[in-house]
């Protein structure tokens, strides 16, 4: 450093950051040998905390406010060490600027997907990304657990570590919410609030809170895409009776206007005869009532049997009659249907009374 700046160090008794980067968290304020005139004027503005550290150790912070450095408003400048001169001579400190507004442009995702369990899809591996803002709530934490003496701290240096734990969390908030896969995007912003909230907890002992966390995708591998595109198409068209009836008229009026070409022949010929018989079934039941057909049977009851340490079925009750009368189900069979809890033995499942009463007794012995 030369003399320049030795005398510009001995005579600015002003002490304050005007911050023209829009990254940094903590900056150092330089000084020639660290030494801050008595009487010096400090100016920390909004979203700012001053924070004076004498011999390695936090002496004192300061809100925003302009404040002149002198014992009066200072009671730790009667504790520095070297106070020899009095109490007109500089002091060595440094003073470290911590930025405290929202930092709104930090980006967060997934690397690797998180793996759900979902009530209709099963076990789903899904992507998510988005942004955060994060903010400092208490600069001396923040001085003692991250930033060390570190001149100028920025969001890179601790942009990652907070992705790892966001991720690290991400996981458990979208298990633990209950909502169903297709319905992630309307509860998205619950799930932020959430996941705020409980990254602030966990970020409370280096000093740090997260006010804003935003969900900006939810998207899963493109079989599960395809799967649901699918669903989505078969919703679109309907009835899927009307919907083959349009396309063979369409065919028929397309082939009609090509009468030259074979294969547009055989296809208006084909269309043609059956839009004939279509026609001729509906006008020979146009003179008889339409059939009446029985409703739909009533979903039955599906179990599933343990044999060997394997599960076979699935069976209806008829299917496990079948089984008791040929000698592979008995009352210490496992059993197990939708609603148990575990796999029981048959004999204490009340609904299986009936088939085991139709297992025949054991042989008399020889």
């Amino acid at each position: 450093m030369g003399l320049m700046d030795k005398l510009r160090g001995e005579f600015v008794d002003i002490v304050e950051w005007l911050d023209d980067s829009r990254d940094t968290i903590v900056w150092r304020f330089p000084r020639y040998q660290n030494e801050i005139k008595m009487g010096a004027r400090l100016v920390v503005r909004e979203s700012q905390t001053a924070v004076f550290v004498n011999e390695g150790q936090i002496a004192d912070a300061f809100a925003p406010g302009t404040y002149t450095l002198e014992t009066r408003n200072l009671p730790i400048l009667s504790t520095l060490k070297g106070w020899k001169y009095g109490f007109n001579s500089p002091f060595k400190a440094e003073v470290y600027f911590v930025n405290t507004r929202q930092f709104t442009d930090m980006k967060w995702g997934t690397q690797n997907p998180v793996i759900l369990r979902d009530a209709e899809f099963g076990v789903v591996r899904v992507r998510a990304f988005g942004a955060y803002a994060a903010r400092v709530v208490d600069a001396q934490r923040l001085l003692r657990e991250l930033v060390g003496t570190d001149p100028q701290f920025r969001t890179e240096e601790v942009q990652e570590y907070l992705r790892q734990l966001i991720v690290g969390r991400l996981g458990g908030a979208l298990a633990t919410a209950g909502v169903p896969l297709l319905d992630l995007a309307a509860h998205q912003d619950a799930i932020g609030r959430r996941l705020a909230a409980v990254l602030t907890e966990e970020l409370a002992e280096v000093g740090i809170a997260i006010p804003k966390f935003v969900i900006e995708n939810v998207s899963v591998p493109p079989e599960v895409e395809r799967a649901l595109d699918k669903r989505t198409s078969m919703g679109a068209v309907g009835d899927l009776d009307r919907f083959t009836r349009y396309q063979a008229a369409a065919a028929i009026e397309e082939a009609a206007k090509n009468p030259g070409g074979g294969a547009g022949t055989g296809i208006g010929l084909g269309m043609g005869m059956a839009a004939g018989q279509q026609v001729a079934r509906g006008m020979a039941g146009a003179g008889t009532p339409p059939a009446v057909e029985p409703p739909p049977l009533p979903n039955q009851t599906q179990w599933y049997v343990g044999v060997a340490g394997q599960r076979q079925g699935p069976f209806d009750l008829g299917g496990l009659a079948e089984r008791a009368a040929a000698g592979t189900l008995g009352p210490d069979t496992l059993v197990w249907r939708s609603g148990l809890a575990q796999w029981q033995p048959a004999s204490q499942v009340p609904e299986l009374a009936s088939v085991l009463a139709s297992v025949p007794p054991p042989l008399p012995p020889q």
